[in-house]
Formats: C-alpha cells, structure tokens, sequence
C-alpha cells in the first residue's frame, strides 16, 4: 500500500490508467480496502481527511476515488468536486452510511459515479469503478420499504429548503413538531 503518490501511472492489459485514491477517516477499513484493491490491480493511495484527499488530488489526480462522505473535517464531496476539476475522466464512488436520495443526487452533480451505502465490500466497490458508462445498476435484492420512500422524500425537502424546519413543515403540508418528530428518528428500513 502507498501513502505517497506514485511516480509513474498502473496501467492494466487494456492499457487503462488504475490509480486509485482512497479517502474515509476509519482506518482499519482503509487499510483493509487498500489492500483488497491493490489485489485487484489498482494502485493505490490513502487519505484519512478531506484535507488530506484534496493534497493528494492536487499531487496527482488519480483516474479512479472512493471517498467517505463524511469526515472528521469535512464533507467528502468536497474531494470529488476537486477531483472531477483537475481530472473530468476521473470516476468518484461516494461511500456513506448516512445515505439517502438529496445526497446521492448532490453527489452525481458534483461528478461521482457511483454512490454505495456502507458496508460496501471491495468487489461490490471494483463492480462500480470498473462499470461501463451505459451499464445498468442491478435491481436491489431488498428495495426500500414504503416508510424509508417516505422519510427520503422528507429528507429531500429538508435538505432543499435548507434544513428549516418551519419552511419544510409548510411545503410537506404537516405540522412542525411531527416533522422535528420524525426528523429525529432513525431512518426505517
């Protein structure tokens, strides 16, 4: 595993570029990925914050980046926004555990590829980086219940009306103090 930019680009059979930067703030995990990609070809790079990730992107913009979307100093889609600035052809896969659907959008607007929840493993992590442009996500085994559509679609508008209470309240037609109810839940399965 490399912590320090690599001089010269892996190229695999094809000839494809397979630098890859890896950016979450769990260290065993890091470590424990780094090594799973290093065995499927890639060479890598870590980085623990988004400081760090920016410094290595800005060292040397890898083709391929899988990054946390929250860390100990930052958001995550900071590094891809970065990432998708010094290298366009570069492809981002966010990894969160908090995910839902207004953070996967701004993820992809912000030029990710891909956005996987935790726990993601390391071949369903190369399946995203390696998929061609026009594949096709593979249906869930287990699609989301109608109570976790529902509580996405309040994240949504909460996350679009700036994460105001009284204003989202207003625009989902229901009182506040359901809504701060159900905001302070955990999201159903």
């Amino acid at each position: 595993m490399d912590t320090a930019p690599t001089t010269g680009e892996l190229t695999d059979t094809t000839g494809r570029d397979m630098t890859l930067l890896l950016v979450d703030d769990d260290k065993p995990f890091l470590t424990r990925l780094a090594r799973a990609m290093e065995g499927r070809g890639y060479s890598v790079r870590i980085a623990e914050s988004v400081q760090a990730g920016i410094a290595a992107v800005e060292e040397a913009a890898p083709a391929y980046a899988v990054i946390d979307l929250r860390l100990g100093d930052g958001n995550g889609l900071d590094v891809i926004a970065r990432l998708k600035e010094k290298r366009p052809d570069a492809r981002g896969v966010v990894l969160t555990g908090y995910g839902n659907i207004a953070t996967a959008v701004s993820a992809v607007k912000l030029g990710a590829y891909d956005f996987l929840a935790k726990p993601a493993d390391a071949d369903e992590i190369h399946s995203a980086l390696a998929a061609g442009p026009n594949a096709r996500p593979v249906p869930p085994e287990n699609p989301m219940s109608a109570d976790r559509v529902r509580w996405e679609h309040i994240q949504r508008v909460y996350e679009l009306c700036s994460r105001n209470v009284s204003e989202t309240a207003r625009r989902l037609g229901m009182h506040r103090r359901t809504l701060q109810r159900i905001l302070a839940k955990r999201a159903p399965r």
